[in-house]
């Protein structure tokens, strides 16, 4: 156990938040996600919902700055009517946690699943919600 660190966030996925490098994915992907096929690295959060481990990861890992859009989403698939509620409670915890990088993409489903393929890491959780799936692009930690 270390102070101040958030019990939500397991040793394997600090070790890989600190591997990471500029310009590196994460994804946090929903409990329908194909994490266990796409992953380079497949880290499972059974039972944990993609909000409180997107909080808890963003007090360390600083979003890219370099780039319009450090947040990934996948968009809702043509012909679904699904309005997902859960990518305002993701918009909040961006501008609070990283206020500077605050942008946010929408992916065509497809896409996204290409780009998780070449993403770091997949986080696998136990997320009910529909378009849950996120991806975070790691900028640089500046010391001030």
């Amino acid at each position: 156990m270390l102070k101040g660190v958030p019990a939500i966030l397991s040793p394997e996925l600090l070790k890989v938040l600190m591997e990471m490098g500029h310009g590196d994915e994460l994804v946090i992907g929903d409990g329908n996600f194909p994490a266990a096929s796409m992953a380079q690295r497949l880290l499972r959060c059974d039972g944990h919902e993609v909000p409180a481990l997107l909080d808890a990861v963003l007090r360390f890992y600083p979003l890219d700055t370099f780039v319009d859009a450090p947040v990934a989403l996948m968009e809702v698939v043509p012909g679904d009517d699904t309005r997902p509620a859960i990518w305002e409670t993701y918009r909040n915890i961006v501008e609070k946690r990283s206020p500077e990088a605050a942008g946010i993409e929408f992916v065509e489903r497809f896409a996204f699943y290409d780009r998780a393929r070449t993403a770091y890491a997949i986080v696998a959780t136990g997320e009910s919600a529909l378009y849950a799936n996120i991806i975070l692009k790691k900028g640089v930690v500046v010391d001030t």
